[in-house]
């Protein structure tokens, strides 16, 4: 089993460079589109993770799994 889990992490090393090395080979316009593209779906990537957790929190708020606090009630919370 320990063998797989190399041999994976090898192929995404493997990938990861065989990535690089194509954008490489875009021109500089090209590899500024690429770019822009990434960055666009790493926004929303996040933007996603964000409306995740907030849908859980809401959740948990509404099962009465949490309740409203101050920041001075958030601090001695961690404080104790």
């Amino acid at each position: 089993m320990r063998f797989l889990i190399k041999k994976e992490k090898m192929t995404t090393q493997q990938n990861f460079a065989e990535i690089v090395d194509s954008a490489d080979r875009l021109s500089i316009e090209e590899q500024e589109n690429l770019i822009q593209i990434l960055q666009n779906r790493l926004r929303d990537r996040r933007r996603a993770e964000r409306v995740r957790d907030i849908q859980e929190a809401q959740n948990e708020f509404a099962e009465g799994k949490c309740y409203p606090a101050t920041p001075q009630q958030l601090m001695e919370e961690i404080l104790l």
